[in-house]
This record gives structure tokens, C-alpha cells and sequence, in this order.
């Protein structure tokens, strides 16, 4: 049992385990299940987020519809303008700049000189976005944007966007140019500059900041030329950005695209640098995810599913439970993010659960049809055909472990038979027993016994095993009498074709017993076992001390309902000292007769202790001097024994 244990042990750690790395591995290979779970992920930044107050330190000027309606052409933004807008901000103790703004291209001379007059002579921190080839510009763009900003300004405005959908997810943290000089990334860059130096890695999600309502942004944003008209107080000690909130130009899809199409899901660069600043002026860490977190949620979805495709039940209740588990999976997946900041994956361990279940129930399945295998082997020749094909189609009707239970026996023997077959030979002897149990057999099935064993030309049979018979008493009982009148035929049948034969011996008993499987693990077999099991065999043999060929107990007879019968004796077998009522069941022509009728007042005045009883038991012995129970109670009587209790010394 301990082997059988640890081999369903390993067996479900592999199962798990297949249903673990199986979707991981599903995930990694397969870009479209990958982006499922991108997709359903962005769902959750975009909805689910934390709400949170607009951020103190980040303040948004933009470059608005409104803002470039004022100038005579939109792009590049005037120059003059923004060398207005800076010098304001500057003005108004802000405590970094972050411009926007790619300066690429030549203006007006005397805007242009003006700008750039204004970048060199700034005070506050401040860095401006640059560029080269990699972004795109001509080699004069660049070149013209090298002079332009001077080198302490730079900083890389790069977005780092996913190659299959092109979302902005994670930070930009620096970027190598075309002379192997590092720029780092608009956000460490600026902190940099403030004294506060990080070099975030280059997998870092950004951490999304949440909104105080639906219709406040997380960052306070004012339209750039309105910036002159605004008190002081807003901008003082706030990070400036200064970009473009176009329809048409420097938007990017994001996470929220998922929830919000168009322009809301889509948003301006410059506020991608602001979460990106924000993130890391804050020390704001991402949602927690990663392999240890995607691990752990198939790895639990797998054994969820192994217990799921281990339950007894029907196929469409398993499929609602699967599908109920699932959206548990999805359910809980979104609360940890809104509540514990943890993006759990959920279609790993979605498809883990539900490949788990399949092999789980696969596997049963397997099991199934090995227990089916194994019963029609083990069963094949001691079950009728039909009661096996019962089983087959129910195995749990039927229970192998050892049971106690109340079961009936019958045991049947060949008198001298061992001296018989001594002397056939081989050939013979095979003969006539193939032909003499298959009738035995034939009966016990037909009457939905359970052969359990052959001992010699002995045969022991079961009944309330290993199915429930609510009549088992009575089966075995009508049993007996069939298989007493198959035995006398070919008992007939052998002595008219001249070959020797005994009579064949029955004992009926019903009682307690253990059945089940017993044995050792390299060889068992189905039986039971107790104290009744012997006093079933042990009245087959008193039926040569009664002179008769059927010996049922009261025990058997008192369960069977109405059945013709005579009484033999209390019998008090060898070693106990409890009798037990025994009979000898009749057909009903025999109960019916005159002689049985004479033998039950016989009988009565016997166990009564009347002395006429030896008077009646004469009688009955002159009209039939073979009759066995008439001359063990003559014997009896003439011994002086009154009373029907018979104290067996051998048996």
C-alpha cells in the first residue's frame, strides 16, 4: 500500500508540474497567448489603479491647440515663445524644467538666437529632449540640434515601446549614442541634476499614477500661454514639463488604450516622462509580477486543477466548477491588483487549471479501465456474466478493501471423491470435474452468487459480495436446492455411464465475516474470512453425521423468508457451547409430504421431551429405514437423549 501511495504521489507532482510549466512555456512561445495577457493586464492599469491625489511636485504646461492658434505657423513651436514661457517659469522659482521639445530644425534667426540665449543662461535644473539618426533626424537635424542644446541639457526622450504593439510599459533608462557616450533618459537625468542620482533598470514597468476621480488628472496641467496669467504659487518648487497635448502629433498608446480607445488610451510623451518621474522621485515600485508571482499562481491554478479533475462527479458539473475556479482565478487576480498592488497573471494559470483538470480526469479515466481490467480478470470466474458487466459499468458498486459485512456461504464437497479420483487418470479426472463445477458454477451465477474458490472438487460461494443483496439468505438457500438437484443428476448421469461418483455435500450458513482483498502485495485474492465462513463449511461436513446432502442454519433460514424445510437439530459443533439451529431446506413437494409431516410431530414430541417421541421415530423408520434425521434421533432416543440439542464430539 505504501508503494501504491507514493506512486499516486509522484504521479500528481508530475501531473502539477506539467500543468505548471506547460502554460508557462505555452505563454512564452506563443506570441498571441502572451499578448491575451498583456492585453488583460493593461485592462487592470487602465481601470483598476488606486486612486490617488494629483502628484505635489509635477506640474504639465502645454502646448495646446489654443497655444499654436497664436503663431503663424505650428510647427516648429516659435521660438520666441518658448524662450518667453522658460524665462517665466524660471522666474517663478520653479525647481526643475523638463523641455519637450525636440529642437531640430531653424526658425527665425532672431527667435532662434533668442531660445538659445535663454537655454544657456537658465539657472534652474533643467534638461531638454535630444536625438540623433537613431530617432530618425538627417544628419543636419542632428547636427543642428547638437549646437543648439547644450550638452549638460540633454537628456534621451525615447520611449521604450513594446515591438508588437508598440505600448509604452516600461522605463527608458538611458541610451547609447553614435560616439558611445551614455545620455541617460529624461527622468534619471533630471533627478540627477536635483541630487538625487538612480539608474533604474531596464525592465522596469512604469508604475502607473492613479487619478483622484474619472475627471481629474494625476498631474495638474495648464495650457502654456495662459502660464504668464497663473499665480506664482502653482509653479513654485514644482518640476516643470513643458510639451506638446496634440491631437495629431507626440501621442503614444499606453496601457489605458485597453479601456480607452482613442485619444484617452493614447497619451503625449511628455506625460509618459511625468509618470516616469513620478515613479522614480516617489520610489514608487510597479505592481508586483515577474516569474516568482507567475510561477506561483499556475503552480496553485495546477493543483487546484488536480483536485477538480479528481472529483466524482459528471462532466458538466466538473466544467461549471472549472469555469466557477476560473473566474475565482480572473476575480482574484484583479482584487490583488486594486487592494495589494500585484499583477497575477491569469491566463497561465487559467490554461493550467484547466489542462490539470483534463489530465487529472485522463488520468482517472486510465485507472478506470485498468480497474475494469482488473475486475474482469480477477472476477471473470467467479461472477456471473451479467453481474460483472453490472460492475464494469459501475466500478464503485463494487468494493475490494476488506469489509465486515453480513454475507451468506454456501460450501459444497464431493463425498470420497479423493479415493475416486484416484483411480482415473489424469484425462478423466479433468474431465469430469470441468463438467461437474461448470454446472456448480452455472447455478451459483445464475442465482448472482460469487464463486470465490475451488478447493479440489470443493466449492466455496459467496453472496452480498461483492455487490449488496438484500436477499442473499434466500439466494444462497435456492441455490443450495438447485445445485442438490444438479448434483444428483450427474451424480446419475455418471453411475448409469459406469464411472464412479460421490454425493455431493452442501452446508447454508449466514453471518459476520471480513471480505475483501487479502493476501501479500506480490499475489492476493478476494475472499472472506471469520468465524461464520468456518461453521458454513463445517455444517457441509455434518451432513454425513445427519444422513443428509443440504445443512442450512437457522441463522440463513430465518433470513430467507418462506421456505419449505425440515428441522434437524440445536447443534452444539465442536468447541462451542451456543447451539445452532440447523435444517434441511425441501422442495415443496417434499414438504408436502406425508412422511415430512409425520417427522415434524416426531420431531415436536422429541424436542418437547415427551416419550412417545421414540414411538414416532420408530414408525417413521419401518416406512423409510434410509432416511437419515429419522435414524440420528432414533439413535438418539435410544440412547436416551430427550430434546432436540445434539452435542457434536467430532464436527
Amino acid at each position: 500500500m505504501r508503494a501504491v501511495r507514493l506512486k499516486a504521489w509522484v504521479l500528481g507532482a508530475a501531473l502539477v508540474l506539467a500543468a505548471t510549466l506547460g502554460p508557462i512555456a505555452m505563454g512564452r512561445f506563443l506570441p498571441f497567448l502572451n499578448a491575451f495577457e498583456t492585453w488583460v493586464a493593461d485592462y487592470r492599469i487602465a481601470t483598476l489603479r488606486p486612486p490617488a491625489p494629483q502628484h505635489p511636485d509635477i506640474v504639465f504646461v502645454a502646448l495646446t491647440e489654443e497655444t499654436l492658434a497664436r503663431f503663424p505657423y505650428r510647427s516648429p513651436v516659435d521660438r520666441a515663445f518658448l524662450a518667453g514661457l522658460l524665462g517665466t517659469l524660471e522666474q517663478r522659482d520653479i525647481r526643475a524644467l523638463f523641455l519637450d521639445v525636440l529642437l531640430d530644425s531653424p526658425t527665425e534667426p532672431d527667435k532662434d538666437a533668442a531660445l538659445k540665449r535663454v537655454l544657456a543662461g537658465l539657472t534652474v535644473p533643467t534638461v531638454v529632449s535630444y536625438g540623433d539618426e537613431a530617432e530618425g533626424l538627417t544628419p543636419k537635424q542632428a547636427a543642428f540640434l547638437r549646437d543648439y542644446v547644450p550638452a549638460p541639457l540633454r537628456a534621451a526622450a525615447n520611449l521604450n515601446k513594446d515591438p508588437y504593439d508598440g505600448t509604452v510599459r516600461l522605463l527608458f533608462p538611458a541610451k547609447r549614442l553614435a560616439d558611445g557616450t551614455l545620455l541617460p533618459a529624461v527622468a534619471p537625468a533630471l533627478l540627477a541634476k536635483l541630487g538625487r542620482p538612480v539608474v533604474p533598470p531596464e525592465d522596469l514597468p512604469i508604475a502607473w499614477r492613479g487619478q483622484p476621480d474619472a475627471r481629474t488628472p494625476p498631474f495638474r496641467q495648464f495650457p502654456a500661454h495662459a502660464v504668464p496669467l497663473l499665480p506664482a504659487a502653482w509653479f513654485k518648487d514644482k518640476i516643470v514639463i513643458v510639451g506638446a497635448d496634440l491631437t495629431d502629433t507626440d501621442r503614444h498608446a499606453t496601457p489605458f488604450r485597453a479601456a480607452f480607445p482613442g485619444l484617452e488610451g493614447s497619451i503625449p510623451g511628455a506625460l509618459v516622462h511625468a509618470h516616469a518621474l513620478a515613479q522614480l522621485l516617489d520610489g514608487q515600485d510597479p505592481p508586483a509580477q515577474g516569474p516568482g508571482v507567475l510561477l506561483a499562481a499556475t503552480l496553485l491554478a495546477a493543483l487546484a486543477g488536480l483536485l477538480l479533475g479528481r472529483l466524482e462527479v459528471g462532466v458538466w458539473l466538473r466544467l461549471l466548477i472549472g469555469l466557477t475556479v476560473i473566474a475565482g482565478i480572473w476575480v482574484a487576480a484583479f482584487a490583488l491588483f486594486r487592494y495589494q498592488d500585484v499583477m497575477a497573471p491569469v491566463i497561465a494559470p487559467s490554461l493550467a487549471l484547466a489542462m490539470a483538470s483534463w489530465m487529472a480526469d485522463l488520468y482517472s479515466r486510465r485507472q478506470e479501465r485498468e480497474q475494469k481490467k482488473f475486475i474482469q480478470a480477477a472476477f471473470s470466474k467467479y461472477l456471473s456474466p451479467v453481474l460483472l458487466d453490472d460492475i464494469l459499468k459501475d466500478p464503485s458498486k463494487l468494493q475490494l478493501d476488506p469489509k465486515r459485512r453480513e454475507l451468506s456461504y454456501i460450501f459444497t464437497d464431493v463425498a470420497g471423491f479423493t479415493t475416486i479420483s484416484e483411480s482415473m487418470d489424469a484425462l478423466s479426472l479433468a474431465d469430469v470435474m470441468n463438467r461437474y463445477l461448470d454446472g456448480m458454477v452455472t447455478i451459483v451465477f445464475r442465482h448472482g452468487g460469487t464463486v470465490d474458490k475451488f478447493i479440489g472438487d470443493a466449492v466455496f460461494a459467496l453472496f452480498n459480495a461483492p455487490r449488496d443483496q438484500e436477499d442473499h439468505a434466500r439466494r444462497a438457500a435456492l441455490c443450495a436446492l438447485e445445485l442438490d438437484a444438479f448434483a444428483q443428476s450427474f451424480l446419475q448421469a455418471e453411475q448409469a455411464a459406469g464411472r464412479a461418483f460421490g454425493i455431493t455435500r452442501i452446508g447454508v450458513h449466514t453471518g459476520p465475516a471480513s471480505v475483501g482483498n487479502f493476501g501479500a502485495e506480490a499475489r492476493f485474492e478476494y475472499t472472506a474470512l471469520g468465524d461464520s465462513v468456518n461453521t458454513a463449511a463445517r455444517l457441509e461436513g455434518l451432513n454425513k453425521y445427519f444422513g443428509t446432502r443440504i445443512a442450512l442454519s437457522g441463522a440463513t433460514l430465518a433470513r430467507a423468508g418462506e421456505l419449505a424445510h425440515r428441522p434437524i437439530g440445536q447443534i452444539v459443533l465442536k468447541g462451542k457451547t451456543e447451539p445452532i439451529p440447523v435444517h434441511e431446506p425441501l422442495t415443496a413437494g417434499q414438504a408436502d409430504s406425508g412422511f415430512v409431516q409425520r417427522y415434524r410431530l416426531a420431531y415436536d414430541a422429541m424436542a418437547a421431551g415427551e416419550t412417545q417421541a421414540l414411538a414416532l421415530f420408530e414408525r417413521l423408520a419401518q416406512d423409510r429405514p434410509e432416511d437419515g434425521p429419522t435414524r440420528l434421533h432414533l439413535d438418539r432416543l435410544y440412547r436416551g437423549e430427550l430434546g432436540d440439542r445434539v452435542i457434536m464430539a467430532e464436527k
